[in-house]
C-alpha cells in the first residue's frame, strides 16, 4: 500500500520549537507498521524516536489520534537505562556495569542494587526500595517505599526525572551511601533489559508502556494512545494493524566536510535553511550532542563578528544574548583591519565556543527548520 499524491496532500506538518532535537510530524493515512517505517524513511528520517518525557508532549501536540511509533521487537535484548536522554551520557559512560557475579545469565530482566554496591537481577514484579534521580542539587532521592520496578519508574518520572542511572563509579559509591543512610537493603536502579529498539537504530532507552504493556508475542510495533486513562502511553500491537503515524526529521545536520564558514553557510542554505544559530541554553545542549560527532576539532555555528558595530549577531539577524564563549574570547574590541572573525564550536571537552578566521576548514552544523 502506497501513500499516493491525495494522502500527500492532507500530511498534517506541524513545526514547532520543541524540547527535542527531532522535529516530528503526523502522517494522517492509516497503513501498517512497515508502510509507515517505508514512508517515512523516504520522506523524512525515519519513524518517530522518543528520547525523553518532553518529546511526549511535542507528539500529543501534532494529532488527535493514536499512532504508530518507531519502537519495534527484535531477537535480541540488551541492557538500556530508563533515563534515555542521550545528552545525559558522554564517553560511552552509559555502558558502566557494577554486576556481583552470574547476574545477567538468567531470564529476570530488572536491575537493583544491594548495599555493597553490587548489582543484581530480579523479577520486574518484585517490590523493592528504589532511587530516583533528580536532576538538581539533590541529585539522588532515595524512596523508602517499595514498588514494582515498572511502578518506581512511572513514580521518578511524576515526581523527579526517572529512576537513577549510575554512569561511573563514584556514582555507585555516592548511591551505595545514600542507602546505607537511609537504611535501604537493596534499591530499583534505572536499568532494565528488553526486546525491543528504534526504527532509526537510535540508543534511546527511554519507554513508556502503559500498565501491563508489553504483553503480546505476536505484538511487535508500538502505538502511542492518544485519549483516555492511557494517553501519552504505550501498547504493543501486531504490524499488520492500521494505523496513522508520525514520522521525524533531524532538527540539526552535521556535515562532515571540511570547509570554509562562506562556504558551509553556502552549503547549507542550497541544502537545508542555514548555519545553525544557538540562542539559548537548551538548544545548545542538543548543538552539542550533533557537534560531539564533528571530525575537526570545532565545528562552524552561523556566528559572526560585525565590525562596523562591534558586535557578534547570528547569519538570521539575532543578537547574541545566551553565550558560552572560551574565556577570553568573543569579547573585547576587535581590529577588524586585521583578520574578520566568525564562531565554532568546540567537539570536545566542555564544548565552548571559539572565534577563527573564516577561512579555517572545518565540520559545520546546518539547521533544518525555521524558528
Amino acid at each position: 500500500m502506497d501513500l499516493d499524491a491525495a494522502s500527500v496532500m492532507l500530511l498534517l506538518s506541524v513545526i514547532f520549537s520543541s524540547s527535542s532535537p527531532r522535529q516530528y510530524e503526523f502522517v494522517p493515512r492509516s497503513v501498517n507498521c512497515t508502510e509507515a517505517q517505508r514512508y517515512c524513511r523516504q520522506n523524512y528520517r525515519d519513524l518517530a524516536t522518543v528520547s525523553k518525557r518532553g518529546d511526549l508532549s511535542d507528539l500529543l501536540r501534532i494529532t488527535d489520534r493514536s499512532f504508530w511509533i518507531g519502537l519495534l521487537k527484535t531477537l535480541s535484548t540488551e541492557w538500556r537505562w530508563s533515563l534515555g536522554d542521550p545528552t545525559f551520557y558522554t564517553n560511552q559512560n552509559s555502558l558502566y556495569r557494577n554486576w556481583a557475579q552470574n547476574q545477567t545469565n538468567g531470564s529476570m530482566d530488572c536491575a537493583y542494587m544491594n548495599q555493597d554496591g553490587l548489582w543484581r537481577v530480579d523479577n520486574c514484579t518484585a517490590q523493592r526500595f528504589f532511587i530516583c534521580y533528580n536532576g538538581t542539587s539533590k541529585g539522588f532521592v532515595p524512596v523508602l517505599q517499595t514498588m514494582s520496578w515498572r511502578s518506581a519508574q512511572s513514580f521518578c518520572r511524576d515526581n523527579h526525572v526517572d529512576l537513577t542511572s549510575v554512569r561511573n563509579q563514584n556514582e555507585n559509591q555516592l548511591i551505595q551511601q545514600f542507602m546505607n543512610t537511609s537504611g535501604a537493603s537493596s534499591a530499583w536502579v534505572g536499568l532494565f533489559r528488553d526486546a525491543w529498539e528504534w526504527s532509526d537504530k537510535s540508543p534511546s532507552t527511554f519507554r513508556n508502556w502503559a500498565s501491563g504493556e508489553p504483553n503480546g508475542p505476536l505484538e511487535n510495533a508500538t502505538v502511542m494512545v492518544f485519549s483516555g486513562q492511557r494517553r501519552g502511553q504505550w501498547e504493543d500491537w501486531p504490524c499488520d494493524s492500521l494505523f496513522p503515524f508520525v514520522c521525524y526529521e533531524d532538527q540539526f545536520t552535521l556535515i562532515k566536510q571540511n570547509l570554509s564558514w562562506a562556504e558551509a553557510m553556502r552549503y547549507c542554505r542550497q541544502n537545508h535553511v542555514d548555519l545553525v544559530s544557538v540562542t539559548s541554553e537548551q538548544m545548545e545542549r542538543r548543538v552539542k550532542t550533533v557537534a560531539r560527532n564533528g571530525s575537526t576539532p570545532a565545528v562552524w555555528m552561523g556566528l559572526h563578528h560585525y565590525c562596523a558595530m562591534d558586535m557578534w549577531l547570528w547569519l538570521r539577524g539575532e543578537t547574541v544574548c545566551y553565550q558560552n564563549w572560551v574565556a577570553g574570547d568573543g569579547s573585547g574590541p576587535r581590529d577588524c583591519s586585521r583578520e574578520r572573525r566568525v564562531g565554532a564550536m568546540q567537539t570536545a571537552g566542555d564544548q565552548r565556543w571559539i572565534s577563527l578566521p573564516p577561512t579555517r576548514a572545518l565540520n559545520f552544523i546546518c539547521s533544518n527548520y525555521e524558528d
